[in-house]
C-alpha cells in the first residue's frame, strides 16, 4: 500500500475522533488492496460536503484512494468492534467485519467519517471474506443519496469504486467497494457490546465520547447520559416517522444497524412500498416478518429498550432509564408522523379528527393496494374542490373501485374545507412533501444489470433523478412508471 505522502494533491487532513477512545474498541488495521480498481460512480455532493478538490475526482488516483489501496493523508484505519441482537436475538460480538473507518474530517458543514465497506476482512468477519459486490454496493451507493434526497436523516455515499476480482457468493460475482459518509457509526449495538461484557469503565468512555463529539448540549444536563439516551429516543421516534411517511422499509432493523445519531444505517434489503401492504416484508430473509412496514415503529421502540438496558449502568435507576424512552419515542415519532401526513395530505393546519382520518386512509391504502408513491403524488394534483371524474382521473387510475375513491376524495376534500387555502399554494405544497421520484427494487435492478455488463451509465443517470425527487424531471419520467410484471419476481435479502 502507497503512503499518504506519494499524493501530489492537496487533500483535506484527518483527525480520527474515534481513534482516540483505547484500542479495546476497534482494530487497527489497514484495507486490503483491490487489484485494478475503476470509478463505478461519484456523488459529486457528497465529495463537496467534504471538500474534496474537483481535480482529485478526475484523477486516477481517486479510484486508487476509495478502493483502499492508498492511505488518504492522516488517515489510521480501523476496525471498530460492538454487538447486538439481530431478529430479536442476542448475538453477541460482531463489528465491522468488511468495513475499515479511515478517518474524520471537520469543515463548515460539521463533522464527517469516511468508512470503505467491502475493502477486506477484519478481526470481525467471522469467517467471511470481508468483500462486497457490485450488486449490494450500488443499492446502498442510490439508496443513501435517494434518503438524502428525500431529506431523510441517513449515511451518504461518496462513490462506489469496482473491480474484476472474483468475490462469491450465491454465484461468482465481483467486488467493489462503497465509501460511506456520515458524523459517526456508532451503534446501538456499541454500547450493548460494553454492557453485555459488564464492563462499565468502556461504556462511560464510549457514552462519553458520543456527547463530547456530537451532542454537548448533553452534558449541561443533571444526568448526561439519560439526556443522550432521551436525545436518540428522540431521534429514533422522529427517523421512523420519515421512515413511513416516504414508505420506506429497511428490512433488518437489528440493533448493530441503529444509528446512535438518528441516521439511517446499514442498506442491505431495503425496498420502498409500491402496492401498498402494510403487512409487506421487503426481505426475503425475514421468515417471521419482524421487519414488516408496520412493525417499524415497535421494533425501534423494542431496539431502544435493548439500548436502554445497556445505559442503566451509566444511569443506575431502573425507572428512569426506563421513563427516557416512554417519555420521548411515542410522542416523537406520533408527532411527527402526523406531521408528514399532514403535509402528504394537503392540510394546511392539524385539528383533532386528524389522527382518526390519516387512519382511515391508511385502511383505505390497505384495502385498495393503490401504488404509495403515485398515490400521493396523484392526490397533490387534484383541486380542492369537486369538479368532476375527470379532474380526478390521474388518482381515480390507479384504482379499480372507482366508487371507493370517490368516497374518500369526497372526505379528504371536506376535511380541506375546514382549513382551506389557496389550491396552486396548497399542491405545491403537496408536491413538496410527495416524491415522483424514489429508488424501487426494479430502478436499481436495471442499473446493476446494466453494471454488470459494464455500463454505469443507468447509475449515474438514477443518481441524478434521485438527488431531486420532488422535481417533475420530465427527462426522468420513465422512473415515474408503475413496476414492470418482471419486477415482482425481485427478491432482495440479507446477502443483498
Amino acid at each position: 500500500m502507497n503512503a499518504p505522502e506519494s499524493l501530489p494533491l492537496d487533500l483535506p487532513a484527518f483527525d480520527n475522533s474515534f481513534a482516540s477512545l483505547p484500542e479495546t474498541f476497534y482494530t487497527r488495521l489497514a484495507p486490503q488492496p483491490l487489484p485494478d480498481p475503476y470509478v463505478v460512480a461519484i456523488s459529486e455532493e457528497v465529495a463537496e460536503l467534504l471538500g474534496l478538490p474537483p481535480e482529485l475526482l478526475a484523477s486516477p488516483q481517486f479510484a486508487e484512494l476509495f478502493a483502499g489501496n492508498r492511505l488518504l493523508p492522516g488517515s489510521a484505519p480501523l476496525a471498530a468492534v460492538y454487538s447486538g441482537h439481530q431478529f430479536g436475538v442476542w448475538a453477541g460480538q460482531l463489528g465491522d467485519g468488511r468495513a475499515h473507518l479511515l478517518g474524520g474530517l471537520r469543515n463548515d458543514q460539521g463533522h464527517w467519517e469516511i468508512q470503505l465497506k467491502g475493502a477486506g476482512r477484519t478481526p470481525y468477519s467471522r469467517g467471511a471474506d470481508g468483500r462486497a459486490v457490485l450488486r449490494s454496493s450500488i443499492r446502498e451507493f442510490l439508496c443513501s443519496e435517494a434518503m438524502a434526497g428525500l431529506g431523510v436523516p441517513t449515511t451518504r455515499a461518496l462513490c462506489v469504486i469496482g473491480a474484476d476480482y472474483p468475490v462469491r457468493r450465491e454465484e461468482i460475482e465481483t467486488a467493489a467497494v462503497v465509501t460511506r459518509v456520515a458524523p459517526g457509526f456508532v451503534r446501538f449495538g456499541s454500547f450493548e457490546h460494553w454492557a453485555s461484557r459488564d464492563r462499565p469503565q468502556e461504556l462511560q468512555q464510549l457514552a462519553d465520547y458520543v456527547i463530547d463529539t456530537f451532542r454537548p448540549e448533553c452534558r449541561d444536563a443533571a444526568n448526561p447520559y439519560e439526556a443522550l439516551l432521551r436525545d436518540v429516543s428522540r431521534r429514533t421516534g422522529e427517523l421512523m416517522a420519515h421512515w413511513m411517511a416516504v414508505g420506506f422499509m429497511h428490512g433488518v432493523m437489528n440493533t448493530d444497524n441503529m444509528s446512535i445519531l438518528g441516521l439511517t444505517l446499514d442498506y442491505g434489503p431495503f425496498g420502498f412500498m409500491e402496492a401498498f401492504d402494510a403487512g409487506h416484508i421487503c426481505n426475503h430473509s425475514d421468515h417471521q416478518g419482524r421487519y414488516t412496514y408496520r412493525n417499524q415503529p415497535h421494533v425501534a421502540q423494542w431496539n431502544l429498550y435493548c439500548l436502554a438496558e445497556a445505559f442503566l449502568p451509566l444511569i443506575k435507576r431502573p425507572k428512569q432509564t426506563r421513563d427516557a424512552i416512554d417519555e420521548t419515542y411515542g410522542e416523537a415519532f406520533e408527532n411527527a408522523f402526523e406531521r408528514h401526513m399532514r403535509a402528504k395530505l394537503g392540510l394546511r393546519a392539524g385539528t383533532d379528527d386528524d389522527e382518526a382520518f390519516i387512519g382511515e386512509t391508511f385502511g383505505f391504502l390497505q384495502q385498495h393496494r393503490p401504488d404509495f408513491t403515485l398515490f400521493f403524488r396523484a392526490l397533490s394534483k387534484l383541486p380542492g374542490e369537486a369538479v368532476g371524474a375527470p379532474a380526478d382521473a390521474p388518482l381515480r387510475d390507479l384504482f379499480v373501485d372507482r366508487a371507493a375513491c370517490d368516497a374518500w376524495l369526497a372526505h379528504w376534500r371536506a376535511r380541506l374545507a375546514q382549513t382551506p387555502w389557496n389550491d396552486a399554494e396548497r399542491q405545491a405544497a403537496m408536491r413538496a412533501a410527495n416524491p415522483k421520484y424514489v429508488l424501487r427494487n426494479w430502478l436499481a435492478e436495471q442499473a446493476i444489470r446494466k453494471a454488470k455488463a459494464g455500463d454505469f451509465s443507468e447509475v449515474r443517470r438514477l443518481l441524478a433523478c434521485l438527488r431531486q425527487p420532488y422535481d417533475e424531471q420530465p427527462e426522468y419520467e420513465d422512473y415515474a412508471a408503475l413496476p414492470p410484471d418482471w419486477a415482482s419476481g425481485l427478491e432482495v435479502s440479507c446477502s443483498s
